[in-house]
């Protein structure tokens, strides 16, 4: 099944290589490499926007599926992600700080104050947590959405004070379309953190069991909370700086993996981050080609398809208890 995916997830990359506005076919592609007397337009179109495109819509979608399975392991709730716990929301606060008070700071700082922030964001969630009656899971991701929604309130207000809603809009709303060769190499970062997800999955399939169960079992599990918050928060810094956020994603790919393979984080993590990476691309393509040629934002896209799925989780989870 992992091996049919990675097949479907191929052919739909090298589909994305040859959509756009951009005149660009696998014929005029051939023609550029054999024909030396070409002005190399298509391959210049190639390398810079098309690849670059492509694979940071791949390590994207993959480290925010990642993020939303390891999220709702450490929440253990399977109705939370980084987009419905305030999360990205304080990642894009971070920004809006840093671009305020050091505006020549360089990008790769400016991701870590995005990640000290969204890091401080997610501690505070699990913090009212701790402090709120939870009668039901439903309460979770209501006190996550209550929560991102005061910090994006407060983001907004600040932002239009200070003329800085446009940038604002571009951080809040996942979008592909500005992605050109040399604006997408952090979105690496998110790939390795996806490795080291995988490499402490067994940790994580543990911690998910609770604490005392984990402590039994002779596993630190504070530092394997910390591990993970810090996974989740560098992921989502990463991601909003790059390209913006994108919701419900880690939300929809961890559910739908979950009832078709199970809850082991090992056996899981491969299918989430491909799932995340399929999809994120599915959308993608549709917002280059629904208005063509004009785009959507990827992020309008997944944001529709996820608010869909999470209200039928929602109702799902509601009809059960009922």
């Amino acid at each position: 099944m992992l091996g049919v995916g990675a097949v479907v997830v191929a052919c739909l990359g090298v589909v994305s290589l040859f959509v756009g506005v951009g005149d660009l076919t696998p014929a005029g592609l051939w023609s550029a490499v054999t024909n030396p007397d070409d002005d190399g337009r298509a391959v210049l179109m190639l390398l810079v926007s098309r690849v670059p495109r492509t694979v940071a819509t791949l390590l994207a979608g993959a480290a925010v599926a990642i993020a939303g399975m390891i999220m709702q392991i450490l929440v253990r709730n399977r109705f939370v992600e980084p987009s419905t716990v305030g999360t990205t929301e304080s990642a894009a606060l971070g920004i809006l700080t840093v671009t305020l008070l050091a505006p020549g700071m360089p990008l790769p700082a400016k991701m870590g104050v995005a990640a000290l922030f969204a890091l401080a964001g997610t501690a505070l969630f699990l913090r009212i947590l701790q402090a709120v009656p939870l009668r039901s899971v439903l309460v979770v991701p209501l006190i996550g959405i209550m929560l991102g929604g005061v910090i994006s309130a407060v983001t907004t207000f600040v932002a239009y004070r200070t003329d800085l809603l446009q940038s604002l809009g571009v951080w809040m709303t996942g979008d592909f379309s500005g992605v050109l060769r040399g604006r997408y190499e952090m979105l690496w970062i998110t790939a390795a953190l996806t490795l080291v997800a995988y490499l402490a999955a067994d940790r994580f399939t543990v911690a998910g069991l609770g604490e005392a169960f984990s402590t039994n079992l002779g596993l630190g599990y504070r530092a394997t909370m910390t591990l993970g918050l810090v996974i989740v928060s560098l992921v989502s810094a990463v991601v909003v700086v790059t390209v913006g956020i994108i919701p419900f994603l880690g939300l929809v790919v961890p559910n739908v993996v979950s009832l078709l393979v199970g809850d082991n984080v090992r056996r899981t993590a491969p299918f989430v981050a491909l799932g995340g990476a399929g999809l994120v691309l599915v959308c993608d393509l549709v917002g280059r080609t629904i208005r063509y040629p004009y785009e959507v934002p990827v992020g309008v896209v997944v944001g529709v398809l996820g608010a869909v799925v999470f209200l039928y989780l929602l109702l799902r989870r509601g009809s059960r208890a009922a």
